[in-house]
């Protein structure tokens, strides 16, 4: 798995394009402190082992190994080559690039410091040819290629502690094996999310385990753990036959990948209407089906227009990037947001009270929490100008609670959308909800 916290295709919340892509200068402090502790922890490790191990590095064997992974890994990331770069490209959070089938394959074949060199050497290639030309900052693969280190060293120690080798014909292999495999998982997924989790810290740790794609990537190690017990061994020309298999399966997952993005709004990375109104659905009837409260948030940006007339819409689409940014963090993992268009957001927040006068409590918490967060952002976009900043936004929200304001989703958006009015006309900056009575059902806008 890459551990470009940046990488998959399902949806995290909070990690849009363009969060993505922001400079290392540009994270928040405790994100930065975390990938410069991972990469220097990495080059430690390695460091002490070639002090440890100098004089058997000049073994031929390992490094002929080494060498043949190296190329069956360049084989394989040149063949698919097209789908990598796309998958990299329209990923939102962070993917799996079935490299794991030549890194864990090594983890398991070779001593620490030749098989650290053999991820170097695949990441590198990688960051060549397939990130690099994606847009992916230099910053995101040295944290990357560091958590593989990381979880490639502790497989081998494990390995070399455990006195099995490579013999799994015995129970004691097996185990050995099977915790390998749980080693490797763990270190590079707890490392991506807690980057992800450091950034956006109101994200759900399921949420972004889901968007992982831990089978996929349980998949991926188990045929690296063939590739090192039965074809490396006994096996070499099984390879051919092996790399067929992995474009198959990045094509399929290249395919679901676009069905995600088409459910995708560009512009902030949340999901668009038709996408929205789909799961919003899902949500409020699990919600009816528990008998607990429900709420639906519209969300609109006051005068952005004059944002756009004064600065351009490129700011006018950073300053939505960023608003998505506010949201996604201030909700739940399990709650679906979404942009209607224009400058209109929307939340579905499900699962909240049994009480209904507890849920109204709840959505207001989270529309003021919402509303002051908006209140004092600051976003700031570079120009040939120089940096353009924009502050002293605000933002109206009308909300409507379930089931009091009604049970459908269409008269929960109407009811919501006459709270956002008598927001909007009480001065704007202001926070409606309705949890009794509701609109009239009908089209919501």
């Amino acid at each position: 798995m890459s551990g470009d916290p940046s990488a998959s295709g399902a949806r995290v919340p909070g990690t849009g394009n363009a969060a993505r892509r922001r400079p290392f200068r540009q994270l928040p402090l405790r994100v930065r402190l975390l990938l410069i502790a991972v990469e220097v922890t990495a080059v430690l490790l390695v460091a002490a082992e070639l002090l440890r191990h100098g004089p058997e590095l000049l073994e031929p064997r390992p490094w002929i190994v080494s060498g043949a992974l190296l190329v069956a890994a360049a084989l394989h990331a040149e063949l698919s080559l097209g789908a990598e770069r796309m998958r990299r490209r329209i990923a939102d959070t962070r993917y799996i690039d079935l490299s794991s089938v030549w890194t864990f394959a090594a983890a398991l074949l070779l001593p620490a410091v030749p098989a650290v060199a053999t991820v170097v050497a695949v990441y590198l290639h990688l960051f060549l040819r397939v990130f690099r030309p994606a847009g992916t900052p230099l910053h995101r693969q040295l944290y990357s290629t560091s958590t593989v280190v990381l979880a490639v060293y502790l497989v081998v120690m494990l390995r070399e502690y455990s006195g099995v080798g490579g013999d799994v014909g015995s129970v004691a292999g097996v185990v050995t094996l099977l915790c390998c495999l749980l080693v490797y998982t763990l270190t590079n997924t707890l490392l991506v999310v807690a980057v992800i989790r450091l950034s956006q810290p109101r994200s759900s740790f399921l949420a972004i385990l889901a968007g992982g794609e831990i089978v996929l990537e349980l998949a991926t190690l188990s045929l690296g753990a063939l590739v090192a017990v039965v074809i490396v061994p006994h096996y070499w020309l099984l390879v051919g036959l092996l790399v067929p298999s992995l474009l198959l399966l990045e094509q399929t997952t290249l395919l679901r990948q676009l069905e995600d993005k088409a459910n995708t709004d560009a512009k902030t990375g949340l999901l668009n209407a038709d996408a929205w109104r789909s799961r919003a659905t899902r949500l409020l009837t699990a919600a009816r089906r528990d008998r607990v409260a429900a709420g639906v948030l519209i969300l609109d940006l006051d005068h952005f227009k004059d944002v756009n007339d004064r600065y351009g819409h490129l700011v006018g689409d950073a300053v939505l990037a960023s608003m998505a940014d506010v949201l996604t963090g201030e909700v739940r993992g399990t709650d679906v947001v979404g942009r209607f268009g224009g400058e209109e957001f929307v939340v579905a927040m499900g699962t909240m009270k049994q009480d209904p006068a507890a849920g109204a409590t709840a959505v207001r918490e989270t529309c003021e929490r919402i509303r002051r967060r908006v209140e004092s952002m600051s976003v700031e976009v570079p120009s040939l100008q120089g940096a353009v900043r924009i502050d002293r936004l605000s933002v109206s929200v009308g909300a409507a609670v379930q089931p009091g304001a009604g049970t459908e989703l269409d008269r929960l958006l109407a009811a919501a959308d006459e709270a956002l009015y008598t927001a909007k006309r009480a001065g704007r900056n202001q926070v409606r909800v309705r949890d009794h009575g509701g609109g009239q059902a009908g089209p919501a806008r």
